[in-house]
């Protein structure tokens, strides 16, 4: 049987501020610099919040709702809540007032902290869809409406008056009070299958989680510190990238935003960071750019440094055996050349973790070859998130590691991976149909394709639901397709369809540098990037790359046609989710039109090589 350290989040940081009263806790840009608060003052700020919590009649089980990007205020406010028995209720800030609105109203929120005007004016927009809504607290200071009124975060806690003793008791036994088994929090799935669905997870589901994912990787000491820049209303991040190193004293530092994530690195220098792929591929992308700059020596001395580091890593770490005068020869390459790209990224980064989407297992393997080992894990919203990691010394690229501890997977019929474990979620908040439908017998249907090797090792082939079959009767999982799609240094995102079709055909989108300089070294003349993808010499150029990698391919996965799309996909245009995952009914419904016009020539798909779609851009 398991044991738990803390038999709730609450009771983990009560005992932490104790323990590590003077040691940074969190960190978070202010007027240009980073401002700390000791797990001590932290703690304090808590408190205080959960006081004014409690004076605005927050009471066991109420549901109260964050609507704000990563910021200090969010983690005070996610700890008061759950203080005073409350149930967090995360909203993604990239999320639309009608979003927002359905969150609010199907968990029953009354009371809501936003980041900042721009969030308050989403409400205030959609007033009359939030009956219940009592109550609005910012983390900035700005004027509300009468039909909304605000208060600040500052005013709730009443923050220029300490806590009494009278206060902190009665608070602190509310906190001891915790059950392991109470609800901790509610989360809503990001809807790329449909209408959201408001996960229910216990404290003891993320401490557990928390705690054993931990003990799989090893390596974890107290003076780590952590920078968290994926969005805390993701259980990726807030398990991983914010409970867990809290839970050992560790230091978290939030980012700015996603754009400056590359900024903040090097001012907090983390050792730590939770990501997902699309981060090291962007890491991957840039560092072969430089490389394609470089005099033929220079080329030359790169490629042969990661040919060794490959031998190396291999040895050591993928079939273990005598490494020899290979690690002098790794160590010197390392010192040459190494060493300067994790200077890029603050100099101190000991490891990622990488989740929320398949990794592609050449950037995993390149990533612990520059000396950055990279543990590509797999879990779920409904499962706190983590089933299964790689470890330190038990590492398979292109696998999501094994199991953690006391956690079961198994493959149903059609290869469907079951999972069951401590971390499984209790159900879907007010849907007992939809619980009904993923909860058989303690086994959670994850909706994911996988294959398990002899070792235990876990690998996600792709979604269930969006397998691809093909009118010829093929099964194609187009996530390794797209994969290596992305991997081309001219395409920054891909979306492969071809359900019920006869071939496959792909949206993609630029790398805007990179097209850019294309156009600059060819002399284009475009007015703006609608004209510019459409010219003949970019629609060829892409038309090349796509064919060497359909060279790569047996026939029948092959793109046949693609649309070379003029902007990005992006969370703001709804094509991803906050995790940076398609939605692909989103993308198919936006571009429907073209997509189908791709299948009204040459329908038996034969074509030697890619064709474009001249007219179909947006």
């Amino acid at each position: 049987m398991y044991e738990l350290p803390y038999h709730s989040v609450p009771q983990m940081l009560k005992s932490n501020a104790q323990q590590y009263v003077d040691r940074i806790a969190i960190s978070y840009k202010k007027e240009g610099t980073y401002q700390t608060l000791s797990y001590g003052n932290f703690y304090e700020r808590v408190l205080m919040a959960a006081r004014g919590l409690r004076k605005a009649g927050v009471a066991a089980g109420d549901r109260v709702a964050i609507f704000s990007e990563n910021r200090a205020g969010w983690a005070i406010s996610d700890f008061a809540i759950q203080c005073v028995q409350g149930i967090t209720v995360p909203i993604y800030a990239t999320n639309t007032a009608d979003q927002a609105a359905y969150v609010i109203n199907h968990s029953g929120a009354k009371i809501i902290f936003v980041s900042n005007r721009l969030q308050y004016e989403k409400l205030l927009k959609i007033r009359d869809q939030l009956p219940g809504l009592k109550q609005v607290i910012s983390y900035d200071r700005f004027l509300g409406s009468p039909e909304l009124p605000v208060y600040t975060l500052y005013q709730l806690s009443e923050i220029s008056d300490p806590i009494s003793t009278e206060d902190r008791s009665e608070i602190e036994a509310l906190i001891d009070g915790v059950q392991a088994t109470d609800l901790m929090t509610i989360i809503y799935t990001s809807g790329t299958t449909g209408v959201p669905k408001g996960v229910m997870l216990t404290h003891a589901n993320v401490i557990f989680d928390a705690h054993y994912g931990l003990e799989k990787l090893e390596a974890f000491g107290m003076s780590e510190t952590f920078l968290s820049f994926l969005p805390l209303s993701h259980i990726l991040e807030r398990t991983a990238g914010y409970y867990a190193p809290l839970m050992t004293g560790c230091h978290v530092a939030f980012c700015e935003s996603v754009e400056k994530v590359v900024e903040n690195m090097l001012e907090v220098r983390p050792t730590v960071m939770v990501s997902v792929p699309r981060l090291f591929e962007k890491i991957y992308s840039r560092i072969y750019e430089d490389v394609h700059q470089m005099s033929s020596f220079k080329s030359r001395i790169f490629h042969m440094a990661v040919a060794t580091g490959q031998e190396y890593i291999s040895r050591r770490y993928m079939n273990p055996r005598p490494v020899g005068l290979l690690k002098l020869k790794y160590r010197f390459f390392d010192w040459l050349i190494f060493r300067k790209i994790r200077k890029r990224f603050g100099g101190r980064i000991k490891y990622f973790i990488s989740g929320g989407a398949p990794l592609d297992k050449a950037i995993n393997e390149f990533m612990w070859v520059i000396g950055i080992p990279t543990f590509e894990g797999y879990g779920l919203t409904e499962t706190s998130p983590a089933v299964t990691i790689n470890s330190p010394w038990k590492v398979r690229f292109g696998s999501v590691g094994t199991p953690l501890p006391f956690t079961e997977v198994k493959l149903a019929d059609d290869n469907e991976l079951m999972i069951r474990g401590p971390q499984v979620m209790r159900g879907y908040y007010n849907d007992p149909e939809a619980t009904e439908k993923v909860l058989q017998d303690g086994w959670f249907s994850t909706g994911d394709i996988a294959r398990i090797d002899e070792e235990g090792y876990v690998y996600i082939v792709d979604r269930k639901k969006e397998i691809i079959i093909t009118s010829g009767g093929k099964n194609i999982a187009p996530q390794p397709l797209e994969n290596e799609l992305r991997m081309d240094k001219y395409i920054s995102q891909a979306c492969v369809y071809g359900d019920r079709k006869p071939y496959l055909v792909a949206l993609l989108t630029p790398n805007l540098e990179r097209l850019i300089q294309m156009a600059q070294q060819n002399s284009l003349t475009y007015l703006d990037m609608e004209e510019l993808v459409a010219n003949q010499q970019v629609q060829q150029r892409y038309a090349h790359r796509v064919q060497l990698i359909n060279d790569k391919l047996p026939s029948y996965q092959t793109i046949k046609k693609f649309i070379l799309l003029p902007r990005d996909f992006s969370v703001e245009g709804g094509e991803l989710t906050p995790t940076l995952k398609l939605k692909r009914k989103v993308i198919y419904a936006k571009y429907q039109e073209q997509i189908e016009r791709l299948y009204l020539h040459n329908g038996n798909g034969t074509d030697d090589h890619p064709q474009t779609d001249k007219g179909g851009h947006s």
